[in-house]
């Protein structure tokens, strides 16, 4: 047990150094590299990569390498994109944000299977269920990795604060702050001048260390799975071919009830897409200055986790028509106050109100929704769960997409549209739920029983 958890540790700890740089440099990007919208085009062009990695990467890189070196070797590839942002154009964090996105699926699919075929290898020999060595073993990773998103933006608050370059803000520009922002570049970097290059430089540096901090304890201390049990997986990863994937998740369209799911799906990537691409910058970095964007994040960070642990629990008393109804509505409400608030630096609780509610609807989004697949289509997980994947990193792909070409309040009209259409759906797939109906099956030769563990980070 101890050789198997320190395996354990060395993954989780790796993941939390690798995802503090990458989660603080998500949230920066469209204050950071806001000329042209370089920024959030950037994170549009990763999540389509995602999507192209996610359908036939995985597998043939696991095959081939192994998981120790597909974790390693795809932890390089964040770091390419903290490179590109020391000199951040469009000939730099295009090409990095494309060598990001196709690494980031087989990540966490090297990731899942190792701590996989760790859990199954001491519960064979302690003689234990292999589920629950399992569920323990992603326990331990998620309540390491989760604090990622605090300390990586704790990291850029800190740096960034230094700057000396902060400004008085005047009423006519604060005017520019908000839903109704002027479109112009100048009017998000109010709040403050763009922090000094050196300091910038500084905090890229920071990120670059520890993401490479994070592939140098993969590499030295992590060990290969053993020949036995990586030709056992390997059965398990051969299967599934580009286009037997890329198949089967069409044909799991024909399941209605996958249908009615896709706009709350894609509704996880925009809400998401719109807190860490629009928010930072038009309420945040404008008002405030780019300094305060990692406070905000730790708020949504710190509420998201302790929510997803406590309605993980509450579920099973509440059901999750109750949460996802809690859930609309605070989302609803955010929305409509977004349209009308007027932010001003001395209404400064206010812009962590804000993401602290929204870290509460996003919890229930990540966890109900992810549940809501596994419970539907449990025979077809695999179908079902790609098909979840597509369409959320396709709602980012389209989130950041626009985000330079709409105003804030256009942007938040759609949210809002997206997600009464989306409760609509949900509404019909559980009036379906009820009335026992199945949907439209699909055929497949070999079903997924084992155990599905469902990413939503990058």
């Amino acid at each position: 047990m101890e050789r198997n958890l320190k395996n354990v540790l060395v993954i989780s700890f790796g993941f939390l150094l690798l995802f503090t740089a990458y989660g603080g440099l998500q949230s920066l990007q469209s204050s950071l590299n806001s000329e042209d919208g370089l920024g959030v085009a950037s994170l549009s062009v990763l999540y389509a990569a995602l999507i192209l990695s996610s359908m036939f990467l995985p597998p043939v890189l696991i095959k081939k390498l192994g998981c120790k070196w597909t974790i390693a070797i795809s932890m390089c590839c964040y770091i390419a994109f903290s490179l590109g942002n020391f000199y951040a154009s469009w000939y730099t964090l295009i090409p990095t944000s494309v060598i990001l996105g196709l690494g980031g699926a087989p990540l966490w699919s090297a990731k899942c299977t190792y701590l996989t075929i760790a859990g199954t290898s001491y519960a064979e020999k302690a003689g234990k269920n292999a589920k629950d060595i399992i569920n323990q073993y992603f326990g331990v990773f998620f309540l390491v990795f989760q604090s990622s998103g605090i300390w990586g933006n704790l990291i850029s608050s800190l740096i960034l604060s230094q700057s000396s370059n902060k400004v008085d803000i005047s009423e006519e520009d604060l005017a520019c702050c908000g839903a109704y922002n002027c479109l112009t570049d100048a009017s998000n970097t109010t709040g403050s001048a763009k922090p000094s290059n050196s300091l910038i430089y500084t905090l890229l540096g920071v990120y670059t260390a520890s993401g490479v901090l994070a592939v140098l304890l993969v590499i030295i201390f992590l060990d290969q799975i053993k020949s036995d049990q990586a030709e056992t997986e390997k059965e398990k990863v051969e299967e599934p071919s580009f286009w037997s994937t890329f198949l089967a998740t069409l044909r799991h369209l024909k399941d209605k009830r996958q249908c009615l799911l896709i706009p709350l799906t894609m509704y996880s990537g925009f809400e998401q897409g719109f807190l860490s691409g629009d928010y930072t910058k038009a309420y945040v970095t404008c008002a405030l200055g780019i300094q305060y964007v990692g406070y905000v994040m730790i708020c949504f960070a710190a509420v998201n986790s302790l929510c997803s642990l406590l309605f993980g629990k509450i579920s099973q008393f509440t059901g999750r028509k109750f949460l996802f109804a809690l859930a609309t509505v605070m989302n609803t409400a955010c929305i409509i106050a977004l349209l009308l608030w007027k932010p001003h630096p001395k209404q400064l609780a206010v812009f962590f109100v804000f993401p602290a509610l929204w870290g509460l609807s996003d919890a229930v989004w990540q966890t109900q929704t992810n549940g809501l697949y596994g419970i539907l289509f449990e025979k077809h997980k695999e179908a079902a769960f790609s098909n979840y994947r597509l369409w959320e990193s396709l709602g980012f792909v389209i989130a950041f997409g626009y985000s330079t070409k709409l105003q804030v309040y256009i942007k938040l009209y759609i949210l809002l549209s997206v997600l009464v259409l989306s409760m609509v759906m949900y509404g019909a797939v559980e009036y379906l739920k009820a009335k026992g109906s199945p949907g439209a099956p699909i055929s497949t030769k070999k079903e997924d029983g084992g155990p599905h563990t469902q990413e939503t980070h990058m």
